[in-house]
């Protein structure tokens, strides 16, 4: 798996710009047949002083031999107010589509507070927390018979990154959100990476993502690796 990272960037004295597309993809053939999964995202972030927007998406699209396996397509836009350089309020509004996890269209939207517990040049934790309204549209019918719902969640995160040497790193952002009002209805959400700098444009990369909404017993889970190539302009 391959993964080929543009990244431009553009600073002055008060806002700076990051924008960054990966895309990923591989390819299994065996006898059976061939199986296929393209994953691609877009990261775009302003910055100004204390104040930072955030906007990311992702479409996934997979086959396995012949039968649809991925189209999920998820975006997310967030905003960080920071009144010290560790706490922060946060507001989020999030859209989510996947065949995967059977959902035909989900929105949330919400905001909570969050606190950085270890920020240092090789080491950094996050923790935040909030609450969020959900509604949903289902293709198959939950565990509770519905095709469509309102809920309000709690939503946890847990962030991380640790550098070792300059060379090898290790990241994760990890989601708990079950509902207020339904005890079985939870969303856990977690993406884990490993990577090792070859070069100052290359690293070899390990990455680990899971996905459960318990509500209608829908899961995936997406192990890839591969190589990253950055270019910063």
């Amino acid at each position: 798996m391959l993964i080929f990272s543009a990244v431009s960037a553009q600073f002055n004295d008060s806002t700076s710009y990051y924008a960054n597309f990966s895309t990923t993809g591989s390819i299994n053939k065996v006898n059976e047949g061939t199986s296929y999964l393209l994953n691609n995202i877009l990261k775009f972030t302003v910055s100004k002083k204390n104040i930072s927007f955030n906007l990311n998406s992702g479409w996934i699209y997979g086959k396995q031999f012949g039968t649809l396996s991925n189209n999920d397509f998820n975006s997310a836009a967030d905003f960080n107010v920071y009144t010290t350089p560790d706490f922060y309020f946060w507001g989020l509004g999030t859209y989510d589509k996947s065949y995967s996890l059977k959902i035909n269209n989900r929105f949330q939207t919400g905001g909570g507070i969050g606190y950085m517990f270890l920020h240092e040049k090789n080491a950094m934790i996050n923790v935040s927390d909030g609450i969020l309204y959900e509604k949903g549209d289902l293709d198959v019918p939950d565990l509770l018979g519905r095709t469509r719902y309102e809920t309000v969640r709690n939503s946890l995160r847990l962030k991380f990154k640790f550098t070792w040497h300059d060379r090898i790193q290790l990241d994760g952002t990890n989601f708990w959100q079950p509902s207020l009002s339904e005890q079985q209805d939870y969303i856990l959400k977690s993406v884990t990476t490993l990577s090792v700098k070859l070069q100052k444009w290359l690293r070899l990369t390990s990455s680990l993502t899971y996905n459960k909404f318990n509500l209608s017993q829908r899961e995936n889970l997406l192990w890839t690796f591969g190589m990253t190539i950055e270019n910063y302009f």
